[in-house]
Order: structure tokens, then C-alpha cells, then sequence
């Protein structure tokens, strides 16, 4: 899969392309434009002439610091890279760099290879808190980073893998910490019940904070609980790895719902912490909304229904509207109640909607029709009755800039008979219970203004995070919000700087266990990505509480594992020990490694022996050796097979394993 300069943002593609350390001050640190689809094909035809683009400008700029500069024009050599600074081996990570709560998948991959899966399961809840429900439910940010999209096809199955390490552990509660007996005498306040306010008191209670949490719903977990259905993540492994963080000494309120911040400010807090999510459904405003009322749901209202049991039918013919994930998760719903006939309709093209691929291929997989293009018009109906609605066909122009706008054709209106109709087109917070007269700021969309880095308000005791803080994201990004915000609350309460960040702990050790051999395993494993077996349709349709997913087995995981690259284990060079035989040149089987001359990036990028293109990836660039020669290594398509080091005669290669955690409040 050629993924080169492109990633996904809110499941819409992106390009990409790094900025050359010293034009950073003039362009930043990377150009970056939306592609508008959803769909890879078509950004991969429309990534190259942006790419271009980026690059003439990037090349542009460097001629005229040139002109303008006479100091530009003696720096005519790549530094040496400083290997030292944690990002540099941490970026060559790709999956842990992409996750946005650094989990060191490699590291939990290899023990799920030896069948640790404890340890591999600790390593996640260590870092994203919720193995589990991820490894069933995460928007896997870490996949499309995966170095085999690059050197192969389809990358590792991390996610999956996450759930493998859930599914087979042994008993852990005597491994999770707990509540200090002695509080450090601070109170915390934390609203609402989902990822991100569970993190923050999973971080706090084991440094002596008295954290408690307030929740509207009867149970804690949030919109984990309420619009995620139970054939996706089922109620046991929630309620498992919810309660983990409950019985840690978490002080719980439910059924407590927030109706005014400034009143609940008197109560006696050092701290506040707002994880209310997005819980508030867009609706749809057209004629025939009211009298057709009855039949007429908010998709996440419906699901919220569903995870209470207050519902348990609906009728046969459902519509669902948007192309969202919790559409997906509608139209799936309404077939497991009974609905014989559900069709997803989406005003825009199919490449560009929001859902996750896979839970489009699982909806596509159970019959569900997606009908593009229709923008509905109006809710027919009989009498107050609900009969059907009537959609408008539109076809989607761009203009040069991407833009996207929604043309009529002149095609006669399109009427879609139904019982019931679903929307769900998105989702907004809900932050009515907030005072505007308290000292929190709001800016676009309604929404708090919260430091990105501290994740502190503009009122310096409330602190939000999750989906209260920048609106709906996948669970991952509430878990690392939840730390970040953890460590601002602790700094808060010692009155010190919120802005100094601790460091992550790093680790480089040598794996080498004799002449030619390593303590992991090198070997590079050619076998496809292997699918997750499912539940026959003729049982899991029947039912809410039927997974679809089965997961890996014990075999399965195994086979999958050793597809894993093994990117932690890095190759160091040691420019003291080299001899410059250009052995290691002769062995790589991806040519990634060259003895050349230094100079411009631009330079020494196109003349390596295969053109290092990805400059999102940097270059290991070495001292000068006695031939006046440097060596340059692409870290982009480097297999870290360990090839280099098992020819070199004098050791100048090592393959160590770099261990990067983020750090937490307790570090």
C-alpha cells in the first residue's frame, strides 16, 4: 500500500511533505494540504502535483536564503545526526511515533511472539490504558505508519495484536497499582465517565490525590458505554478494564449530572477535570421533522437506547444518514433488531466518507446498500406517519483548491420508502451546563479555548481533554490527553510551570548475543496480513451481544507477530570501528546504507544509491571517515534485518533495541 507523504486525518487523506531542517524558521516544520477523500486511489493520484508543488517550494525558498544569505552558502554539509535527542530513534518507530499515546508496539509485539501475553498486555495498559476495548475499537493512527506499507504491502495487524494480548492474559489485578493509603491532602473533580477523566484518575490516584468522579449515566465509561455496540466491544472486556481503574480507590458519583460549573465551583476541589465527550447528536432540519417526529432517531441517542436495553425493536425499512462511524454502527444495530431492509445514504461521494474503511467492509459485508450523492430534501409522511424521504442527486465538484461543492443533476427527485430514519451526520458538545461569565474562553464552534500542550482553560483550575477539548476522536486520543492532563493537574497543584514537560524515559541496549546473533529474531517474514476470523452471519445478525470479531488465536497471533519488522531495534554506527570496506553496502537488501560524499540535503537525498525521496524520514548521517567519505544511511525503507552488523568485521554496526515511554505524571 504507497502511503509516501500521505496520512489520515479524521479518516480524510492529507499529503505531507518535511520541511529541511534549516528552512524550518522560513516554511515550518512541514508543508501539509487536505486531499479531500477518503478513498487511497484517488489521493494517490492527487498527491503528486502537490507534491511537487511543496517540493519546488521548498526548493525555491532554499535559492533565494542563498541570494539573500551569503552564510547559507558555506553550509554545504549535512550535520551529524544527534542521535542522543530521543526523537531521532523514536521517529524511525513509525507506529509509535503515529500513536498519539506512544505505546512501543514493537516491544508488545515480540512478546506476544514468545506467548508473554501478560507482559504484552501490561506494556499497553502501561501507555494507552485500554487494551482491550482498543484492540477492538481503536482508529489505528499506528497502521498506516507501519514500515511494511513501504518495504511491502498491508502492515502489521497492531490492533488486532492489542486485542490478542487482552484476550489471552492471566488474572492482573495483583500487577495494578493502587491508591495511596495516605492523600497528599488534594482533591480532584473529574466530569464525566469516559477515557480521558479514567486516564487522568488512573495517573493521579497513585500519586495520593483524592480523585472523584461525577457521571450522568448509572455506570462509568461514556460514549465507550453508550454508542459503541456490544457485537463490537463487548460489555464484559468494558466492564473489565473500566472497573481496572474504579477499584484503584476512585471516590464515584453516577447519576450525578453537571447542570452549572459555577455552582459546582463551591464545592471544595483543587482541581477540575471536564471529559463530558461529544454527546450531543446533529439533527436535521427539513420539512416534515416534526410531524414525523416519532419515527425520526438521533443516531447516538438510538445506541444509548440500545446499550440501556430501553429499546429492542425497530421497524423493517430504516434509513440511516451520514457515513460516519456511528452510521456504520446504526444501520449494523438496526439489522441485529430486526430491520429487513437498511440502506445508509451519505450526501457525499463514497470515497470521502468519514468511516473507518474497515467499518464501511463490515457494514458492506452484511448486505447494508450505501447510496452516495443523495442530500435529503424532505421527510414524507402520512398523516404524521413516516413513509419514506425524498433526496436531491448531486454530483461533487472541486475547485483548484479543493474545495468541494455539491451540484444538482438533473436527475428527478429520488424517493426511499421507510418505517424509520437514523441520523447520524455528527456530533457536537454539549456545553450549555457552563456559564459564560466564569473565565473559560470560547472560541470556534462553541468550543473551549484549552491549551493544546497543558490542556489547562483560560479559568486556571479546569482542565478538559477527550472530545470535550477538541471534539469527537477515536478512545486513543482520550487516553493521551488524560496523561498530558494528569501531569498539568500535578503541576498545578505544586504551583510549577505547566509548560516544563517531563522527559521520556529512553532505553538503548545491545542485542547482540554472540558473532552473529541476536536476541530477537531477524528474519524477515514475506507472509501476507492475515485476516481475523468472524462469527457466521446466520448467528451473529441474530443477535446484539454476538461479536463479530473473533480474534486471533494462539497460531494466528503468532504468524501475525512475526510480521512485525522489529523497527525498535535500531542500527547504530560507530564511525571509530568502521573500516570502510562497504561490506554493510554490499549486504543491505534495500540499499539504504552509502559511503558518499556529504552536502546539500537536497543533494545527497538524490544521489544515494536508491533516491531517499521520504524527507518526513530522516537521513543517519555520520562523521567525516578517514576517505573523507560519510556514511548516510535512509531510515525509511531500512528493514532492520541486522544484516549490516552480521557482515561487519570490526563491529562499526550494533543492532539495540530503543525503548521510548512517554512520560506520565508518576514518572
Amino acid at each position: 500500500m504507497d502511503t509516501k507523504y500521505l496520512f489520515k486525518r479524521h479518516n480524510t487523506y492529507w499529503v505531507k511533505v518535511a520541511v529541511p531542517k534549516d528552512l524550518r524558521k522560513e516554511l515550518g516544520f512541514d508543508l501539509r494540504s487536505s486531499l479531500h477523500t477518503h478513498d487511497l486511489i484517488e489521493a494517490q493520484k492527487l498527491r503528486n502535483s502537490i507534491v511537487d508543488e511543496y517540493k519546488a517550494l521548498i526548493f525555491s525558498t532554499k535559492e533565494r536564503l542563498k541570494k539573500t544569505n551569503q552564510k547559507s552558502s558555506v553550509k554545504t554539509f549535512m550535520p551529524v545526526t544527534d542521535t542522543s535527542n530521543p526523537q531521532y530513534y523514536h521517529k524511525v518507530v513509525d507506529c509509535q511515533y503515529a500513536c498519539p499515546a506512544h505505546t512501543p508496539v514493537p516491544e508488545y509485539i515480540r512478546k506476544i511472539s514468545q506467548h508473554e501475553y501478560t507482559e504484552a498486555y501490561m506494556i499497553n495498559w502501561e501507555s494507552n490504558v485500554f487494551p482491550g476495548i482498543l484492540g477492538r475499537t481503536c482508529d489505528r493512527p499506528c497502521e498506516p505508519a507501519c514500515r511494511r506499507t513501504r518495504t511491502h504491502e498491508k502492515p502489521v495487524a497492531i490492533c488486532r495484536l492489542k486485542r490478542v494480548a487482552a484476550d489471552f492474559k492471566d488474572d492482573v489485578s495483583n500487577l495494578l497499582p493502587k491508591a495511596l493509603k495516605k492523600s497528599n491532602g488534594k482533591k480532584i473533580a473529574l466530569i464525566g465517565g469516559g477515557p480521558a477523566s479514567l486516564t487522568v484518575a488512573r495517573d493521579l490516584l497513585v500519586m495520593g490525590y483524592e480523585c472523584t468522579l461525577f457521571e450522568k449515566d448509572p455506570q462509568a465509561g461514556g460514549l465507550m458505554r453508550t454508542n459503541i455496540p456490544s457485537f463490537r466491544l463487548p460489555e464484559k472486556v468494558l466492564n473489565e478494564e473500566v472497573n481496572q481503574i474504579l477499584d484503584m480507590g476512585l471516590i464515584t458519583k453516577f447519576n450525578s449530572e453537571i447542570k452549572s460549573l459555577k455552582e459546582f465551583l463551591t464545592k471544595d476541589f483543587d482541581a477540575v477535570f471536564i471529559g463530558t465527550g461529544a454527546p450531543k447528536g446533529k439533527d436535521l432540519n427539513i420539512p416534515g421533522r416534526k410531524e414525523a417526529e416519532k419515527n425520526i432517531h438521533i443516531g447516538i441517542d438510538f445506541l444509548t437506547s440500545i446499550a440501556f436495553e430501553h429499546i429492542d425493536s425497530i421497524g423493517k425499512r430504516v434509513i440511516v444518514l451520514g457515513g460516519g462511524n456511528t452510521a456504520m454502527d446504526c444501520c449494523r444495530s438496526s439489522l441485529r433488531l430486526g430491520a429487513e431492509e437498511v440502506k445508509v445514504i451519505v450526501r457525499s461521494p463514497f470515497s470521502q466518507m468519514k468511516a473507518s474503511e474497515w467499518e464501511i467492509e463490515d457494514a458492506m459485508e452484511e448486505n447494508i446498500p450505501i447510496l452516495e450523492n443523495h442530500v435529503p430534501k424532505k421527510f414524507i409522511h402520512n398523516s404524521g406517519k413516516l413513509v419514506g424521504m425524498e433526496f436531491e442527486k448531486v454530483e461533487a465538484i472541486f475547485d483548484e483548491a479543493g474545495n468541494r461543492t455539491l451540484v444538482p443533476t438533473d436527475d428527478d427527485p429520488i424517493v426511499v420508502d421507510c418505517d424509520d430514519v437514523l441520523v447520524a451526520i455528527g456530533q457536537d458538545n454539549s456545553f450549555e451546563w457552563i456559564e459564560r461569565d466564569m473565565g473559560i474562553e470560547f472560541g470556534e464552534w462553541d468550543m473551549p479555548v484549552v491549551n493544546p500542550v497543558t490542556f489547562q482553560s483560560t479559568h486556571p483550575k479546569i482542565f478538559f481533554g477527550g472530545d470535550a477539548a477538541w471534539g469527537p476522536e477515536n478512545i486513543i486520543w482520550a487516553a493521551a490527553h488524560g496523561h498530558q492532563a494528569a501531569i498539568s493537574i500535578h503541576k498545578f497543584c505544586e504551583n510549577e510551570d505547566l509548560l516544563d514537560r517531563p522527559s521520556p524515559g529512553v532505553n538503548l541496549v545491545s542485542q547482540k548475543m554472540g558473532l552473529h546473533e541476536w536476541s530477537y529474531d531477524n528474519d524477515i517474514s514475506q507472509a501476507k496480513r492475515f485476516k481475523v476470523p468472524k462469527a457466521n452471519q446466520d448467528i451473529s445478525l441474530k443477535s446484539l451481544k454476538i461479536e463479530v470479531e473473533k480474534g486471533f488465536d494462539a497460531n494466528l497471533a503468532m504468524d501475525e507477530a512475526q510480521r512485525c519488522l522489529n523497527c525498535d531495534v535500531q542500527t547504530v554506527f560507530s564511525e571509530s570501528l568502521c573500516i570502510e570496506c562497504d561490506a554493510c553496502v554490499d549486504i543491505c537488501p534495500t540499499d539504504c546504507i552509502n559511503f558518499m560524499f556529504n552536502g546539500l540535503e537536497d543533494d545527497v537525498r538524490k544521489n544515494t544509491r536508491i533516491p531517499a525521496l521520504n524527507i518526513e524520514q530522516d537521513l543517519l548521517v555520520s562523521k567525516i571517515l578517514p576517505t573523507k567519505r560519510t556514511m548516510i544511511k535512509d531510515e525509511d525503507v531500512c528493514l532492520h534485518c541486522g544484516l549490516c552488523a552480521e557482515r561487519c568485521p570490526t563491529g562499526a554496526w550494533d543492532m539495540q533495541t530503543f525503548l521510548y515511554e512517554e512520560a506520565k505524571v508518576y514518572s
